[in-house]
């Protein structure tokens, strides 16, 4: 009787290297990085500032090219697909939140958290409907037709949030999302995005130098000196 094949890792990195021109020399931030994140999975990258951390999420989220290595998403080589079809992948499977929250200060909550869906094709109307959902999910309800202007700083990364899984991707990939927040309001969009993980499946890596925030993910890496070392629970 065979036995049924292994399923897909949501990402495999193979060998990844990046490197950046310095005074005189080429400076390597990814010494040739694996890793595996499974559908579902949850997994915060820590490190010192500078250690590259920001530079690997960049590139699982197609912003940024390695210099050599496999980067699979589903098994699809990433690395093989042209400009066009890696912004349709992230507007449709990979949401961003960032360290700064990037709201457009023209349009209100429910229009910019309806603007990720607009980009990619839905109807005014729908994309709409689907940014007043997430901002239920996100306790934003309220401050929908709120300038983003009148919203705290806390109100502002939770509304970012929810712009970024306004289409549902399949990952979430932050990159110090509590960063700029007090404790209460960092505590507040940790609690969101674990709510994400456990009760809609979604994947999420999460770069921090939050220890609270990086001791709530299923897993924990450590990026030194260019090497990724997964560190025991």
């Amino acid at each position: 009787m065979s036995s049924l094949p292994a399923p897909l890792s949501l990402y495999s990195l193979r060998n990844l290297v990046k490197e950046f021109d310095g005074p005189g020399e080429k400076v390597r931030v990814l010494q040739g990085i694996n890793l595996d994140i499974q559908e579902g999975e949850s997994a915060a990258v820590v490190g010192a500032s500078g250690s590259g951390k920001s530079t690997l999420l960049h590139i699982m989220g197609t912003l940024a090219e390695p210099g050599s290595g496999e980067i699979y998403f589903r098994g699809t080589d990433m690395r093989a697909l042209d400009a066009d079809t890696k912004a349709r992948l992230r507007n449709e499977s990979i949401g961003f939140v960032f360290q700064f929250h990037h709201l457009l200060p023209e349009f209100t909550t429910l229009e910019n958290v309806a603007m990720q869906a607009v980009i990619g094709g839905e109807p005014m109307e729908a994309a709409l409907e689907k940014a007043a959902e997430m901002l239920e999910l996100v306790d934003l309800a309220d401050r929908a037709h709120f300038n983003v202007g009148l919203l705290s700083g806390g109100e502002r990364q939770r509304a970012a949030i929810a712009r970024a899984v306004v289409r549902k991707p399949a990952v979430l990939l932050a990159d110090e999302p509590t960063g700029n927040l007090d404790e209460k309001n960092g505590m507040l969009v940790a609690d969101l995005l674990m709510r994400l993980n456990a009760d809609r499946g979604m994947s999420m890596v999460v770069v921090t130098h939050n220890p609270e925030l990086a001791g709530r993910m299923a897993r924990r890496f450590e990026l030194k000196s260019g090497d990724l070392y997964e560190q025991s629970r």
